[in-house]
């Protein structure tokens, strides 16, 4: 179904993305406030992943749709947070253009996969969810930007968690390529 409660909070990971960027823009907030508002924003946004596909298996209600747009939805909201760590220094552009071009990439793969009806090679593997949950701690991190109860620095692990993050996404490129490489090979010939 295009509007059901799984659906509603896929889209509202869409909505959330001129907010979370828009409160950087608003005038009259501290730094320290807009960081704050930005990481509740993500935290609360981010759930709704997990909440959409609970809701969806529990209500029975997924759709072709629904499982078309879920991805979208937390690429466009991961790749926009990027852009808005690299633009507030906190993240490498570096990073930035592996974690985006890799997204391109295997979105590209998996609708090339899909025309040739060869999906299951490039299933989502365990591998990607990882590579999304260290992003999905890493980016909140960076975001923030400060102490949490004046013991953990955000931006230092937030660093080195979207690094990892780098990492595991270049790893799951590779190991996405590798299972489609038979059905790349065999459509070349």
């Amino acid at each position: 179904m295009f509007f059901n409660l799984p659906t509603l909070l896929t889209w509202a990971r869409i909505v959330a993305i001129p907010l979370i960027i828009g409160v950087f823009y608003i005038d009259g907030l501290s730094l320290a406030q807009k960081n704050l508002a930005a990481t509740v924003m993500f935290v609360v946004f981010a759930l709704t992943d997990w909440a959409d596909g609970y809701l969806a298996r529990k209500l029975n209600q997924t759709s072709a749709f629904g499982a078309f747009l879920d991805p979208v939805a937390d690429k466009f909201l991961v790749c926009a947070c990027l852009l808005v760590l690299v633009h507030l220094d906190r993240a490498d552009v570096f990073v930035a253009l592996i974690i985006i071009g890799r997204e391109i990439a295997i979105s590209s793969l998996r609708e090339w996969m899909a025309i040739i009806g060869a999906t299951k090679s490039v299933a989502v593997h365990m591998l990607g969810k990882v590579k999304t949950t260290v992003q999905m701690v890493a980016i909140p991190f960076l975001l923030y930007d400060g102490r949490v109860f004046g013991l953990v620095d955000t931006r230092y692990w937030g660093a080195w968690l979207i690094w990892l993050s780098a990492v595991l996404t270049v790893w799951s490129m590779v190991y996405y390529l590798q299972k489609a490489l038979p059905e790349i090979r065999a459509r070349a010939r």
